[in-house]
């Protein structure tokens, strides 16, 4: 062996010597730390709002959640329920008179923020209209009929109180009209 390879080899040992003692030490000042001094990736940048636990307030003290944190629609799941969802289609519809289309006197434009209500189309083979039972919400619907089930959360807040439902039994659909409830409409759309 060389005096050259010998003097590598002492210096690979040495520096293994010194690195392992500072893993040592790290460990054991990484034990007296205090546990605000400890940093991690989640403490980078500017604090979450549910890292803020005085900005949660709890309603009832024995309270797993709020019921803001529970998304709605979740109490109608029911995964032991077999039976099949139907075909739907969300349509968005705007109100449209003479002064919109041929003079263009208001501010609207085909584009789907200028839509007013909202149309859920939904196929109900073999379902007569007496067997429909139709739940809306702000963001769901829920619909249940003894062959189909269909929750189905909504692309927008609707105005759930002021919708329309129809049944038409030639076509077996059932058509739900329900007026969108944004939160600038007024501004965006006064007449």
């Amino acid at each position: 062996m060389s005096m050259e390879g010998l003097s590598s080899f002492q210096n690979l040992q040495a520096l293994s010597a010194l690195l392992s003692t500072q893993d040592e030490d790290d460990e054991y000042n990484f034990k007296n730390m205090t546990s605000s001094a400890v940093m991690g990736p989640g403490d980078i940048g500017l604090p979450s709002p549910a890292a803020n636990k005085s900005a949660y307030t709890k309603k009832d003290s024995k309270a797993i959640w709020s019921e803001e944190e529970v998304t709605e629609g979740s109490q109608f799941d029911d995964l032991t329920d077999t039976r099949p969802k139907p075909e739907y289609d969300i349509l968005l519809k705007q109100n449209v008179g003479t002064e919109d289309v041929f003079l263009g006197m208001s501010r609207k434009d085909p584009s789907s923020m200028c839509c007013d209500s909202m149309l859920v189309k939904i196929k109900l083979p073999d379902t007569k209209a007496t067997d429909v039972v139709l739940d809306v919400k702000e963001k769901f619907l829920d619909l249940r009929t003894p062959n189909f089930k269909l929750g189905l959360h909504l692309p927008h807040p609707v105005h759930s109180q002021e919708g329309k439902a129809q049944f038409y039994s030639e076509r077996q659909e059932l058509e739900v009209t329900l007026p969108m409830n944004r939160l600038m409409d007024q501004i965006n759309l006064q007449r």
